[in-house]
């Protein structure tokens, strides 16, 4: 990251070396953070919530907001100065490079290419039943005013969900010979969606599909390096929007195909 190379202009004078968070002034650490205490609120979670901001590493710790729970939890939110530093220079972070790509330039790169129309399975999986993000990819009408994938004439779409299990969409894949799998994970408790990423890439690679078959999973705590941590092609995080699946799916195949 520097400052002629960075999407979005870096301020001058900024030091790259060690960028901290500000609240009303540059370089003064304020930032804010809230928890709930499985305590009732009194003067000793006051302080109980003070001296634990002071471990988190704020300097000058103060309550703003606390309320009981009931039931013997309370809430808090405090504000203090974080005394710690990030050197940016040292941090690299997998990205996806595909270009961008308008609406017919995708259709056209896939059937010039392709000669047909690439399958494209999608499902929220396991036990989760949020379909908002998958719907928002594969569903016609799309999401932040472009188009879903099943309006591009160069996608076949089976969107089969919600709480699909890894076994029934592995089924699906066969039926339709699909050429891409999007999975969608919202639901994150106690990194359930891990795990169900993890067996499905198993399964997949079990099954002898692994190599003709593009993967990709999103949802609001997926990165481009967890999924290919997870063994997955492409990784898409909260803000997605079709097109920039869209624009992967057709310069990733076409890629692979040559």
């Amino acid at each position: 990251m520097t400052n002629d190379d960075s999407p979005t202009r870096i301020p001058s004078g900024i030091d790259l070396h060690a960028i901290g968070p500000y609240g009303d002034t540059l370089g003064d650490g304020i930032v804010q953070v809230s928890f709930s205490l499985p305590i009732p609120a009194s003067p000793e979670a006051r302080e109980a919530a003070r001296r634990l901001a002071v471990q988190m590493g704020l300097n000058e710790p103060q309550i703003y907001r606390e309320a009981d729970l009931g039931y013997g939890f309370s809430f808090w939110i405090v504000y203090g100065k974080c005394r710690h530093h990030v050197d940016v220079t040292r941090i690299v972070v997998p990205k996806i490079t595909s270009a961008a790509l308008s609406f017919e330039e995708i259709n056209a790169l896939v059937l010039d290419n392709a000669g047909r129309r690439l399958r494209i399975v999608g499902a929220c999986t396991g036990t989760d039943a949020h379909t908002v993000g998958i719907d928002a990819i594969l569903n016609m009408k799309g999401f932040a005013g472009e188009y879903g994938l099943e309006r591009y004439p160069a996608f076949e779409v089976f969107n089969l969900g919600s709480q699909v299990t890894n076994g029934t969409l592995l089924a699906k894949v066969r039926e339709t010979g699909a050429d891409a799998v999007l999975v969608s994970q919202v639901v994150t408790q106690k990194d359930v969606h891990l795990s169900n990423l993890a067996e499905w890439v198993d399964m997949v690679e079990a099954d002898g599909l692994r190599q003709g078959l593009l993967l990709l999973c999103g949802g609001p705590r997926i990165t481009h390096e967890v999924a290919l941590e997870l063994g997955f092609d492409a990784g898409f995080g909260a803000g997605t929007t079709p097109r920039q699946v869209a624009a992967w799916l057709a310069q990733e195949w076409v890629r692979r195909k040559k």
